[in-house]
């Protein structure tokens, strides 16, 4: 591969004008990282052909192969080559998913691949997927019919996921349904508490150790499996117009409850009775940088300058932390360097503040340090906890935790591509009064 020249990129709405942040040197090692973990990922296919999500497999896979095909605008046979390979990637993935059961989550099942198939669709030419997502509504729709709901309610797995595939699916009128039951189950779900409207998360769902700590369940604070990614996502809900008279108190009392529960210091993971509030560490998963940037793309959606205000003071606050307190091992999305590069970028790209600007170059900075050529993907590993407590570093070519999301991340930094994929983390931040559009939606009317 080569550097990448000027590109142009026509995702589903909104857009913005994007701008590379690394240039120079920087730069340059950047664009090497990316084409060195394209490379291992196309040598290492073959052996990866059994995972078929968007967090971890081939779904996830297309989503990179689409932005490089993008970001290669200047040269057709290398964004043709890359078109290929995404549509290649997508079909495996819908085979796969076809020959074994699996989940509705965004990240590991079902929604995941729609997610990636509506938003791909957009710009592989001659893709149509009509019929896969036709299966996919009707096995979420009747998912959707439990009541009362037992189920997440988070990003990663539950509610929240469900939702973000859904309005990447309009202004289909399967896509309106999902969002509407989405509402009634986070409507009858919500706790009403002084300070505001929250989510509880039944200690049921929780894998056996942190259920040994938290018996009682707890109420979270993280963007994935918490209360800011139902405000993200609510916000885009409501600038759908769809059941506003019902979104949009949800939405306003989960950010009085969730400002609630800030501290000076940040916020923490998780939050219950007679437990001990701790800053969580600086990642997009939990921790003051995925909540500043759920906060910021729901005051963006709904034009609430108050909400604007506290998130960026909440994304400032973050990108001063030391080095040393921010927990951060690896260099993936979700919890590494590379994440938090995206997310200051993002924000910087959203609010014009230099001061995110430079954390954003300072963790892509410390993303290139991180490389080790030779090892891993493209010289990057993942730091993964295993069974018994204790962790490793593996390679993993996924694009939640591994290669594949760095590489993304790092293709943001370098081109003019607006990272419109970033979507599915719901860091998708619009600029300044310009809310999210979505085309006039058919079917039946609104409730």
């Amino acid at each position: 591969m080569s550097e990448f020249p000027p590109a142009s990129f026509s995702p589903s709405a909104p857009q913005m004008s994007w701008r590379p942040l690394l240039d120079g040197s920087l730069g340059r090692q950047a664009v090497a990282c990316v084409c060195a973990i394209v490379d291992d990922l196309a040598a290492n296919r073959r052996n990866m052909d059994e995972e078929p999500s968007l967090a971890d497999g081939h779904a996830g896979w297309a989503i990179l192969s689409c932005y490089l095909a993008e970001a290669n605008h200047g040269n057709e046979d290398h964004r043709s080559h890359q078109r290929r390979t995404a549509q290649a990637s997508l079909g495996h993935a819908i085979e796969k998913m076809q020959e074994r059961p699996a989940a509705a989550a965004l990240y590991g099942g079902l929604t995941g691949l729609g997610w990636a198939i509506a938003h791909l669709r957009h710009f592989l030419p001659g893709m149509n997927g009509d019929e896969a997502l036709a299966e996919i509504d009707e096995v979420l729709l009747t998912h959707l019919e439990e009541t009362p709901w037992t189920g997440e309610y988070d990003l990663i797995g539950g509610l929240v996921g469900y939702a973000v595939y859904a309005l990447e699916h309009l202004p289909s009128p399967a896509g309106v349904a999902c969002l509407e039951h989405i509402i009634d189950h986070l409507e009858q779900t919500a706790e009403r508490r002084p300070e505001g409207l929250t989510w509880w998360t039944n200690p049921k769902l929780l894998a056996a150790e942190t259920r040994e700590e938290w018996p009682g369940g707890y109420y979270n604070l993280g963007l994935a499996h918490g209360v800011p990614g139902v405000i993200a996502v609510l916000g885009r809900v409501c600038a759908a117009g769809i059941a506003v008279d019902r979104a949009r108190p949800l939405l306003d009392g989960a950010v009085r409850w969730l400002l609630a529960h800030q501290n000076c210091d940040g916020f923490a993971n998780w939050v219950a009775p007679d437990h001990p509030e701790k800053p969580a560490r600086l990642a997009w998963c939990y921790g003051d940088p995925g909540v500043a940037a759920a906060l910021l793309a729901a005051a963006r959606a709904v034009d609430e300058p108050a909400w604007e205000r506290e998130a960026r003071a909440i994304a400032l606050r973050a990108a001063e932390r030391p080095v040393d307190q921010s927990g951060v091992k690896d260099a993936g999305l979700c919890h590494g360097a590379a994440g938090l590069g995206h997310i200051f970028n993002r924000m910087y790209q959203a609010t014009d503040d230099s001061r995110l600007a430079d954390a954003a170059r300072d963790w892509f900075e410390r993303t290139l340090a991180m490389r080790r050529p030779g090892q891993g993907i493209g010289g990057f590993e993942t730091w993964m906890p295993r069974d018994n407590g204790s962790s490793k570093w593996v390679a993993d070519p996924g694009l939640l935790t591994g290669a594949a999301g760095i590489a993304l991340a790092l293709l943001a930094a370098t081109t003019p591509v607006e990272p419109a994929w970033d979507a599915m983390l719901l860091v998708a931040i619009p600029p300044a009064r310009q809310r999210f559009k979505i085309p006039e939606i058919s079917g039946p009317a609104r409730r």
